[in-house]
């Protein structure tokens, strides 16, 4: 029997699996890198262990001193997570080889199904040869072999531009999963993303535990879960099911698993089976009223499943809430998450507290938020409610997006493809603040300055202040007057005005507003705003065509042959940033020369740090 579980991961799945291993009674070891020395996972556990490393995001894929530190820990079991090292053969064979329970399929399934290409082999499905692509093959997809999460994942619609995305999507393989084998496969426009939850044991009886519809994706990661998929007919879920058996029996599968499909003019198409249980399996332990780590622990402990899984009831949706911006190419955000929290009626999975650091090493998923409902549309309303309501203080996020996707008419219809956000996202992005929050933080900071001398006598001299909103950079200026009777502006009635809380009457309407301040940030009502000063600092001035990071980050490659002096096109790319475990271009602004080049690879830059600079072509 386990008695001590080590988590070779970090984050939000670690603190999920502590969860399941304290109502069991058994003991937890969370192992952690030195940019997560306070993470919430090396807090929650009974035990940490720190991993030297090179790099913070290398840490986690030294299988060898994971397994030290098990050893060191007294764990007799290793659960791999998701990501990192969770499916990799050799990492599963040295945790059984150390003596070590390993919480996950054999090796040899892993083997089989962890590389996509062998998966695909195993299900009939021959990649792309890349050196035989030709134009009419267009689009492809360009794929990790190993790994998942949307990383190594590149469409390329045009022939020149393949073998470039090659090179990426191999780099970001190797910096994600040790691994930098990439593949090719057809690019299906218009399909959706369906996947199969599977959990198995030793004795033959494997569960295939409904189906989960992920098209709302953005960079090929996902953004909106929910299970089941809405639509499919009955024939087709029920073939996807007996496919998903199939992939598992063909394994000698134990444990969970996930089967991916891509599906479109009502047939599917076998994309690849993860190993491992995946982000987003909360929507089916909601359906179907399981704890799939506590599965997985039974079924590592040699104990048999039921004959049958549990009966689905109702209907599940989960959003992940990133520290990104969505309007700004997705560009993730760091900073401090001051707050974080959101109604009881919906579930939240985190790896973060109040005050915790959001840093550059690691992905920008902050949470996880489920909902539960008897129907569809009820799970979408609620959900959506509770993220309207939630408490996000810190870097921008994707929370805006995540409530006018759920509210959409096409997502709400059922059947999204996965182009939702190509279709979509100028509009679900369009900036639409509150006019009346920036009222309500000035007033919230006024709160008391009748008191200090701040009423006057004079009325038409009001006191102003100016906002700028986050994170469309909207200015605001905002006017107000202390008067005998307390603080007054025009259009509205101040009901009340604290530090905290401001209540105006509009029209006839009384509006409660919760105010937050954090230092010059103030967010009302989810809105967030930076207080401006009176006086405009002077702004450095830049050289024109001067690229600057748009995120921290590290270079990890520049074009070929780029140097100064030489001559470049608008739009081609010059250098690639990694921050969060996602590549990002930073591209020529326009033709010209580059009289300047201050990036180079393994090179770390802030937010804002000057590139390179190209003199625009004047002929």
């Amino acid at each position: 029997m386990i008695t001590s579980v080590l988590v070779a991961n970090r984050g939000e799945i670690a603190c999920r699996v502590f969860r399941t291993c304290a109502e069991l009674g058994i003991r937890t070891v969370a192992v952690y890198s030195d940019a997560d020395e306070d993470a919430l996972h090396a807090r929650a556990a009974d035990v940490a262990v720190r991993l030297p490393g090179a790099s913070p995001a290398e840490t986690y894929l030294r299988g060898d001193l994971i397994v030290k530190a098990a050893l060191a820990a007294g764990a007799d079991a290793v659960h791999p997570g998701y990501g990192f090292l969770s499916e990799n053969a050799d990492f599963a064979r040295a945790v059984a080889d150390a003596g070590l329970t390993w919480i996950g399929p054999p090796p040899e399934a892993i083997e089989a199904m962890a590389s996509k290409t062998r998966a695909k082999e195993l299900m009939g499905v021959e990649p792309l040869k890349t050196a035989d692509i030709a134009a009419g093959d267009l689009p492809v997809l360009v794929k990790a072999a190993a790994g998942g999460g949307g990383r190594g994942m590149r469409v390329v619609r045009e022939l020149a531009d393949l073998d470039e995305q090659l090179a990426a999507a191999g780099a970001e393989a190797l910096s994600a999963f040790g691994d930098g084998e990439v593949f090719v496969e057809p690019y299906i426009e218009g399909g959706r993303h369906v996947e199969v939850q599977v959990m198995a044991d030793a004795y033959g009886t494997v569960w295939a535990l409904g189906t989960r519809d992920c098209s709302l994706q953005r960079r090929h990661q996902k953004v909106i879960e929910e299970a089941p998929a809405p639509g499919l007919t009955p024939e087709l879920e029920a073939s996807l099911r007996e496919m998903a058996v199939r992939a598992a029996r063909a394994t000698d599968y134990r444990g969970a698993g996930t089967v991916e499909f891509l599906v479109a003019d009502g047939k599917a198409h076998f994309l690849e089976m993860n190993t491992r249980l995946q982000v987003e399996h909360p929507v089916t332990e909601a359906v179907f009223g399981v704890d799939l780590v506590a599965l997985q622990l039974r079924v590592a402990e040699g104990e048999p499943l039921d004959e049958e899984p549990p009966v689905a009831r109702g209907h599940s949706v989960e959003a992940r809430l990133y520290a990104e911006d969505p309007a700004a190419d997705w560009a993730p955000q760091t900073g401090t998450l001051h707050r974080l929290s959101v109604p009881e009626a919906v579930r939240l999975d985190t790896g973060f507290t109040d005050g915790d650091p959001i840093g550059v090493h690691y992905d920008a998923m902050l949470a996880k938020v489920v909902a539960h409902a008897p129907t569809r549309a009820e799970a979408l309303r609620k959900l959506a409610g509770a993220l309207e309501r939630a408490v996000v203080h810190g870097p921008v996020t994707n929370r805006e997006l995540l409530v006018r996707s759920l509210r959409h008419d096409e997502f709400i219809a059922g059947g999204a493809d996965t182009g939702f956000y190509d279709r979509h996202l100028a509009a679900l992005t369009a900036p639409s603040p509150d006019p009346y929050a920036p009222l309500a933080a000035a007033l919230a900071d006024a709160h008391g300055r009748s008191r200090f001398g701040g009423w006057r006598n004079v009325a038409s001299q009001p006191q102003v202040k100016h906002y700028r909103t986050e994170p469309d950079g909207a200015d605001h200026e905002v006017r107000y007057r202390h008067t005998r009777d307390g603080l007054a502006a025009d259009g509205v009635r101040v009901v009340r005005a604290t530090p905290t809380l401001v209540v105006l009457e509009v029209d006839g309407v009384v509006r409660k507003f919760d105010v937050a301040a954090h230092g010059e940030r103030v967010y009302v009502n989810g809105v967030a705003l930076t207080a401006l000063p009176r006086l405009p600092e002077p702004v450095a001035r830049r050289e024109p065509g001067s690229l600057l990071a748009p995120m921290p980050g590290t270079v990890v490659r520049i074009a070929e042959g780029l140097a100064e002096g030489v001559t470049v096109a608008a739009g081609q790319p010059l250098i690639w940033l990694e921050a969060m475990k996602m590549e990002h271009r930073v591209t020529a602004p326009a033709s010209g020369t580059l009289t300047a080049l201050h990036a180079a690879p393994g090179r770390q830059v802030e937010v804002g740090a000057l590139l390179a600079v190209v003199q625009e072509d004047q002929s």
